[in-house]
């Protein structure tokens, strides 16, 4: 009997309808492992399960999602009830969860947080223990897959960033339980050499068992231990391993990682040019300020010069001069005032003004003032002063006593 021919989409619903119309697969509860986990914008959950040899693509939907009373994360071990389906656009199969309950954190998760609390402990994640990257690497190792796309994103990145800096690539593994001595054998080389200036260890994106490679315990001690800086790039930035807590920087991706150790030579001229007009501007401000300090100081001598001294010092002598003679001339005009209010004071008073009246003074031999005319019985002269001069005179008695009659 011949077979009727099929198209994909035929053969795809074919499938589903003999997916859809088994008892068992349409009453599944299944134990594993989640990995991949991604609760997406609409409210759906899209993960995988897996065990040690196998896994198989979960989808819930977002009704069935609204009702979990747990958490799902990388790591989780669950027990997942639900059916299998096809889905037949990309022919494949995947579970279609109903509901999940925690069993228990699996392995790679189990390692992850014990190793993490163990290296805490030890003090292998301080920030101060740290090494600095340095700002201008002439090389740079590259640890990762010779293969993966990691390895072409850190090439172009640098092509673009500095075509000077060069790169030493060490390949590695970076999926699997071998890869763990890899990683940590090509670290352990790396430090051999006494040219390398930073490691970038790096690896593209990948589900949760896949970077569990990165929280080897012999690896997180021997990043720590290395003498050269240690910069990681593993997987997407919601990624986190031991390698990336013990690393001296953590990045997001293996791109990022270039960024961030690759100076950029752009970048690098653009502040070479603004360090030099910086310093053109602070030297031309400070031409500015000397000038300014120097031709104040010019003028400050120029004020102080001999000439302009003397020339003051001449101005203040004739200034004293002129206050002194001023000082003088008050001085001389108090006294003049003062002498004529005096003298003016003394003439009222003398008694030789009454002269001007007809009156006449008499004195004796020993000029003293003859008052009483008993006192000529004893003198033969007298002098006589009258307001216009002295006469001396003989004093005739007789001719008194004939004048006295």
């Amino acid at each position: 009997m011949k077979l009727k021919t099929m198209s994909v989409t035929d053969l795809n619903v074919y499938i589903k309808r003999n997916f859809d119309h088994d008892f068992i697969l349409n009453n599944l509860t299944v134990m594993g492992e989640i990995s991949n986990f991604k609760a997406h914008s609409s409210g759906h959950l899209y993960f995988s399960l897996k065990d040690e040899s196998a896994k198989v693509n979960c989808v819930m939907f977002r009704s069935e999602a609204s009702g979990l009373k747990i958490s799902p994360k990388d790591g989780m071990k669950v027990l997942v009830k639900g059916r299998v389906s096809v889905y037949t656009k990309e022919g494949s199969y995947q579970l279609y969860a109903s509901l999940m309950e925690e069993v228990g954190l699996g392995e790679i998760y189990q390692e992850f947080e014990r190793n993490k609390e163990k290296l805490q402990k030890e003090g292998l994640f301080r920030d101060e223990i740290k090494k600095a990257l340095p700002a201008i690497p002439e090389k740079v190792a590259v640890i990762t897959s010779s293969t993966g796309a990691a390895i072409q994103d850190i090439i172009n990145v640098t092509r673009r960033r500095n075509k000077g800096v060069s790169l030493i690539i060490y390949p590695t593994l970076v999926q699997g339980e071998e890869a763990r001595g890899s990683l940590t054998e090509a670290i352990r080389k790396v430090n051999q050499r006494k040219d390398i200036d930073v490691i970038i260890l790096s690896r593209g994106g990948g589900s949760y068992e896949d970077l569990s490679c990165f929280n080897d315990l012999d690896l997180a001690y021997a990043i720590r231990k290395s003498k050269i800086p240690v910069v990681t790039g593993i997987g997407h930035e919601v990624d986190f391993t031991i390698a990336d807590f013990v690393a001296d920087l953590r990045c997001a991706t293996p791109s990022q990682a270039a960024e961030v150790v690759i100076p950029s030579m752009e970048e690098m001229t653009r502040a070479v040019k603004e360090s030099i007009q910086r310093l053109e501007s602070a030297y031309e401000m400070k031409i500015r300020l000397e000038k300014m300090r120097i031709g104040n100081q010019f003028q400050s001598l120029s004020k102080n010069h001999p000439r302009i001294l003397i020339a003051n010092g001449y101005l203040e002598i004739d200034k004293k001069r002129n206050q002194l003679n001023g000082i003088i001339i008050q001085k001389l005009s108090r006294v003049k005032e003062r002498l004529s209010s005096r003298y003016s004071l003394i003439r009222a008073h003398n008694p030789l003004n009454i002269l001007e009246k007809g009156y006449a003074l008499i004195y004796d031999e020993k000029n003293h003032l003859v008052k009483e005319v008993k006192t000529l019985d004893h003198l033969s002269q007298v002098k006589i002063r009258l307001k216009d001069g002295e006469r001396i005179l003989e004093v005739n008695r007789n001719g008194e006593e004939k004048a006295d009659l």
